[in-house]
């Protein structure tokens, strides 16, 4: 599939029909709150007031949840520890692995009757795949699913409809570097035995090459225009990349380290998956029947797939393999003590340390003072130390509303609140002595400097309607500020080994957790801007730069945000900053070209259009590896400006080092001073612009390439 920029103006044409007319109001609705016991809790934890509201014209829609779930006894079972998944051969000398997708009861709580649910492997959560860092790895997913929909199917979705199956899946590992045939694109599906097949299906085993830091993945479903009922229905796993450095550590391992899958789900009273049918009414065309819903909030805590769960500890340091997999919710999390007899939170618990983020390790441990927010997908590498809480038992409290606009909390009555996600039970008895430890640095995480970058993308978050009158949000350009369909030409297509900034414009009430397919990128910050105003000039059609319409200084990411990102909060009333290599990157990742999607990784979300393609395009014949300067910085204070460097006979050696369009003595000078600052990281280098300046050939750029350099510029 491939799909050029020239219809993008008339595809923006057809949503400026459906634009916004309506008057301002903010979805909302309380639901089952009392059978919760949240108002007592919310009040005790410290509810914030709510900011920075953005203002979106459009209609109030909701879910249409009057369904709750049967009333549950908390915290009667132990929390299960996904199994890891053994290889069942090789291929090509590396590990094979053969993954059935299946529909199997599984109890998901001791009062309930067995829930149906689909799982990888037959389970929910599937199983975790375990492989080192650089080891590549070969994954056959296969669809056993059965015909009919455990769920309602809305066929108005893109990628659905009377001609294509119910039943159809395929897996994106999320957060890896792949090739866009292994990437589990939404139109790649497949239905069982592969007897049917989507537009760009392309391989049934996929490759993965892990050139990527130790960290945690998650593999998912991904079909299009159903994603949301796949995964809900039970279609989740991670997927763990390890490596030496990281056994180095001497961190909790073996059972002190466990993965932790925060999700919510409502029950009917025979224990089977209520999902609704379609959002409440509201004046204008009537829905379809069943329809999408904007966004779809559980009234019960599941963890790795047992409803109200406990979890019991030694009185040690434990290290958490967090994701938020849910549908649309958000968790802002913290431990309290906890009264189980009187159901009444204490005084807080034990601090989290947060050691990773979605692509690896953070360079140093990050106390978090208050909560740690974890967005749909985001994924989290905590250490928890129990030592001092022997004989108690802590809640882990959630405060975060739903629908999430990136503030601690709403007035009670615009929220769907799931304060209790889990308890933890710290056992009296100590044990061995805790041997693991909390290091003072982590990992180097090499920046990726914006100097460097050869684009800045403006991409905003809008909110209409649809043929329906359905909330239909969709991302846009500075061309096409009222947004694109899924189908529109592609309108993002760095060139592999480049360096972009892409400013993600959120001009809707709510926060959006945007993810970028086959790259780590990291967040440069967000900056306030006014909104009024933009969309005042959205909806004119005379946008100017987002530059003319900040109102405050970039605001640097918290430090649990400053390593490797696949998938951030991008909040209402704010443009979020964010920068990505799209290629190799010292010593990190692999150059791949081809489609993937980005997109906002509420479920609901994109399956309903807020999701689009970009490709990353090869380079040409003649591409300079050095469009601009080499600017070398230490605090950041500058040190040096030098070129950029040229390549003078076509040799792939760039010997003009100083950008001057001679090659003398100087470039070897220049080369010294490049190779300095590049080897005490005061200047960051691709692996191609290393090779492009190693003089000597052995694979390395340093002093030793200057010397080299002064030989060839004095003797030839």
């Amino acid at each position: 599939m491939s799909r050029n920029q020239s219809g993008a103006n008339e595809e923006q044409s057809a949503n400026d029909a459906e634009s916004n007319d309506r008057t301002t109001s903010r979805r909302s609705v309380l639901h089952g709150m009392g059978a919760l016991g949240a108002t007592g809790l919310l009040s005790k934890a410290g509810l914030s007031e709510a900011s920075n509201g953005a203002i979106g014209n459009v209609p109030t829609q909701v879910a249409d949840v009057n369904q709750t779930s049967p009333e549950l006894e908390k915290w009667v079972d132990e929390v299960p520890r996904p199994s890891v998944l053994k290889p069942d051969g090789r291929k090509k000398g590396k590990s094979y692995y053969e993954v059935d997708m299946r529909q199997v009861e599984q109890q998901l709580h001791r009062d309930l009757p067995p829930t149906t649910v689909w799982g990888y492997e037959g389970q929910y959560p599937g199983p975790t795949i375990e492989t080192k860092r650089g080891e590549d790895v070969y994954v056959k997913w296969k669809n056993n699913l059965p015909e009919e929909h455990l769920l309602p199917v809305d066929e108005t979705l893109h990628g659905t409809g009377p001609d294509v199956p119910d039943v159809r899946t395929v897996t994106h590992l999320h957060g890896a570097n792949v090739e866009p045939e292994s990437d589990g694109g939404p139109e790649a599906w497949f239905t069982q035995n592969f007897e049917e097949v989507g537009p760009t299906f392309e391989k049934k085993t996929y490759w993965y090459a892990n050139e990527q830091p130790s960290t945690s993945l998650w593999y998912h479903d991904h079909a299009l225009g159903i994603t949301r009922l796949n995964v809900y229905a039970g279609l989740a796993g991670f997927y763990f990349i390890r490596g030496k450095h990281e056994r180095a550590l001497d961190l909790p391992d073996g059972k002190y380290e466990i993965p932790l899958v925060f999700q919510d789900r409502t029950f009917n009273d025979d224990g089977s998956l209520f999902y609704p049918s379609g959002p409440d009414e509201d004046e204008g065309e009537p829905n379809p029947d069943p329809s999408v819903v904007p966004e779809f909030f559980g009234d019960t805590s599941v963890v790795n797939g047992k409803a109200w769960p406990r979890l019991t500890v030694k009185p040690r340091k434990y290290r958490f393999r967090m994701l938020a997999g849910g549908n649309s919710r958000f968790f802002n999390l913290k431990l309290f003590q906890y009264d189980e007899e009187t159901q009444t939170i204490g005084d807080p618990g034990p601090t989290m340390t947060q050691i990773g983020s979605d692509g690896g390790f953070l360079e140093k441990p990050v106390e978090i003072s208050d909560r740690l927010l974890l967005g749909p997908a985001f994924r989290a590498d905590i250490i928890i130390d129990f030592s001092e809480y022997e004989g108690q038992s802590l809640l882990l409290h959630n405060n975060a509303p739903s629908p999430f606009s990136g503030v601690a909390g709403e007035d009670p009555d615009d929220v769907q609140p799931l304060p209790e996600i889990m308890l933890f039970d710290v056992q009296e008895k100590g044990c061995k002595r805790d041997k693991s430890c909390i290091p003072k640095r982590l990992a180097r995480v090499p920046e990726i400097n914006p100097d460097n970058a050869v684009e800045e993308r403006e991409l905003p978050l809008v909110e209409g309607v649809d043929e329906y009158d359905r909330l239909k949000l969709l991302l846009g350009t500075r061309e096409s500020p009222n947004g694109l369909n899924w189908d529109a030409p592609i309108t993002e297509d760095p060139k592999v080994g480049t360096t972009e900034i892409w400013d993600l414009i959120n001009t809707t009430v709510d926060t959006h957790p945007i993810h970028l397919h086959l790259v780590q990128f990291q967040v440069l910050g967000r900056r306030p801007f006014n909104v009024d105003q933009y969309n005042a000039d959205r909806e004119s059609g005379s946008v100017g730069p987002i530059s003319d319409y900040c109102t405050g200084e970039l605001e640097p990411p918290a430090a649990n945000n400053r390593g490797w990102k696949d998938t951030i909060d991008a909040d209402p009333g704010y443009v979020t900053q964010v920068i990505a290599h799209f290629g190799k990157f010292k010593g990190l990742f692999k150059d791949f070209t081809g489609e993937y999607p980005w997109h906002c990784h509420i479920l609901e979300h994109e399956d309903h259009e807020m999701m689009r393609p970009y490709e990353v395009l090869p380079r040409e014949d003649g591409d300079n590896l050095f469009p601009n300067p080499l600017v070398a910085k230490k605090s950041g204070r500058t040190l040096f400006k030098i070129g950029p460097p040229q390549d003078l006979d076509g040799d792939c050696l760039y010997e003009d080092v100083n950008g001057d369009d001679e090659f003398d003595i100087e470039d070897a000078i220049a080369l010294g001073q490049v190779a300095w600052a590049y080897e005490n990281s005061y200047l960051e280098l691709s692996d191609e612009q290393v090779a492009a300046l190693d003089a000597n050939g052995d694979g390395e750029l340093t002093t030793q390439d200057a010397i080299a350099l002064g030989r060839m510029a004095l003797f030839g």
